[in-house]
């Protein structure tokens, strides 16, 4: 099994007791083995002496297979489903992927100082993660969920990365399918937990968005006593979510036995007003139950002042004074791939292609329409919409060629949906492939020069159109 991202930080040692006490399984041949473990991983590639091998199993993989390999390579413990050929101390245990969940869980009821946050969303889940690891981390040091180390795998291969030092900690939380956040809020046991909105993103495998609902609103489920339930109040779930918390077996209860809710956004207890967008950033006034200050918010879109609210109503509910806040929003810098200006000789090149679902993909079309000069918009397939994906990417079409956007390029499997949906408008080209698409660019620039451009680049990830920008870049 590889994950995408390691960490590089020295972790907290384990011993050979403790393992076993976490995944309740047992040393093969009673060889427990004695010393310190320095970290326990998933990825064989790069385990060595003083690791721990995992050994997960999946629909297309058995990483069992390479126990053998990870001995040779110095490694002396490995953790598996069934007793393997080498020489290794072997735990083994019923299921290493529910193993991987006991050691995460059982590192974070190790650290009883930590204050905890989970959150989830259709969409801005990263940048609202970014403005809370700003926040929180000029206070003391912060854990913050890295990459898209948010599912079944990644948010206890993130636990593990706890250290004593810690006192805050920021768990993005993804579902990809009902049960997964009840798994994953179980493990990483919350003070604060709350829904950023409900979109239409992982339209396929919940089959709408009450599905989706049902599935984000077991963040709920697992709030440690007298924490706090955020909910959007301006989203068109926010009676179904906030039914969610209030029909929990456990809610979330104050000292004075109420329900312990804050809601952010248009009608919320955390707002915003007087907005006013600029170019690559916001100004606003923001509300709170502790007062109102002036931020200025180095993030452009009003989706992301939406995202800045989220953020304040988290940390209040976890106890950081307002002050600290409004400086952490100030200071606060966006994720890779996530409306990133870059500029290139007279060009400005906006990339958004860390992901992308229908909600985020109109959002940055805003932002686009801040900038200066001639304003194109390419953008790439958006996946995991089931049987939604055709209509989506056609209302996209419509929706995006009616905005004030010179020119938009759409490429990949949905494109003609696009077109379809354009109703063949004249600033919409399609095409299949990226190749294609950038031939067109390339002679865009070269007939509008020397005109400034503006372009925004955005896509699921899988469609990886930080390449075809690159590429653009490079060209011209």
């Amino acid at each position: 099994m590889h994950t995408s991202t390691t960490s590089t930080v020295p972790l907290e040692p384990w011993t050979a007791q403790q393992l076993q006490q976490a995944t309740h399984g047992e040393w093969h041949q009673q060889m427990m083995p004695q010393g310190e473990i320095k970290r326990i991983l998933t990825d064989s590639r790069h385990a060595e002496a003083g690791d721990v091998f995992l050994a997960l199993k999946g629909e297309r993989f058995d990483a069992h297979d390479f126990v053998a390999q990870v001995a040779v390579q110095g490694c002396q413990i490995a953790i598996v489903e069934r007793a393997i050929d080498a020489d290794i101390a072997q735990l083994v245990v019923k299921d290493t992927r529910i193993a991987l969940g006991q050691l995460g869980a059982y590192r974070r009821q190790q650290n009883r100082q930590l204050k905890v946050i989970a959150l989830t969303g259709s969409s801005g889940k990263t940048t609202c993660k970014e403005m809370l690891g700003s926040i929180l981390s000029r206070l003391a040091p912060t854990l913050i969920t890295r990459g898209n180390l948010n599912n079944d795998l990644g948010v206890p291969m993130m636990l593990l990365e706890l250290r004593a030092e810690h006192q805050y900690a920021v768990m993005e939380l993804g579902a990809s399918h009902q049960g997964e956040i009840d798994y994953t809020s179980n493990l990483v046991q919350p003070h604060v937990a709350g829904i950023l909105n409900i979109g239409t993103a992982h339209l396929g495998e919940f089959g709408g968005r009450e599905g989706i609902c049902c599935a984000k609103s077991e963040i709920y489920a697992h709030i440690l006593p007298k924490g706090t339930a955020i909910i959007p109040a301006d989203d068109d779930f926010a009676a179904n979510i906030r039914q969610h918390v209030e029909n929990l077996p456990q809610s979330p209860f104050n000292q004075e036995g109420r329900l312990n809710i804050l809601s952010f956004g248009h009608g919320g207890d955390v707002f915003t007003s007087e907005l006013q967008l600029q170019a690559q950033s916001a100004q606003f006034n923001l509300h709170t139950p502790q007062g109102t200050r002036a931020v200025t918010l180095p993030f452009a879109g009003a989706h992301n002042v939406q995202n800045a609210a989220a953020a304040t109503a988290f940390a209040l509910a976890i106890g950081v004074e307002l002050d600290d806040i409004v400086q952490g929003l100030e200071q606060a810098q966006g994720a890779k791939g996530r409306l990133n200006f870059i500029q290139h000789q007279q060009h400005l090149f906006i990339d958004d292609t860390y992901n992308a679902n229908p909600s985020s993909m109109r959002a940055a079309a805003q932002v686009l329409l801040q900038q200066q000069g001639l304003k194109v918009m390419v953008m790439g397939d958006i996946g995991e919409l089931g049987d939604s994906s055709w209509q989506e990417h056609h209302d996209l079409g419509r929706d995006l060629t009616a905005l004030p956007l010179d020119v938009l390029v759409v490429v990949g499997e949905f494109a003609q949906a696009a077109r379809q949906g354009s109703a063949h408008a004249a600033n919409l080209h399609a095409f299949v492939t990226q190749a294609e698409a950038l031939v067109f660019l390339m002679n865009l620039v070269q007939t509008h020069q020397p005109q400034s451009m503006s372009f925004l680049f955005k896509g699921s990830r899988y469609t990886h159109m930080e390449n075809l920008m690159t590429a653009l870049m490079e060209k011209i």
